[in-house]
């Protein structure tokens, strides 16, 4: 199945104080290392901390991430 989730992570940190990843994961509920795999597109997080993370920001989830349908996924469609 084609497709990612994209995220905005990185520069709602930054553009929040400059939050660090450690301090995004206290305030959640994760860790740094989850926060940064997240980040790197590497982790996809379950909806709940989805849901978290947009209220830390205070926008909407679709501000923090994204679905990327043209994306190449981990499983190419055969």
């Amino acid at each position: 199945m084609n497709g990612a989730i994209r995220n905005t992570l990185r520069t709602l940190r930054f553009m929040n104080g400059e939050m660090s990843q450690a301090e995004l994961g206290r305030r959640i509920g994760l860790t740094r290392q989850t926060i940064a795999a997240i980040e790197a597109g590497k982790y996809s997080p379950s909806l709940e901390a989805a849901f978290r993370m947009a209220d830390v920001f205070q926008v909407p989830l679709t501000d923090v991430f994204q679905w990327d349908a043209e994306a190449a996924g981990p499983q190419a469609q055969r």
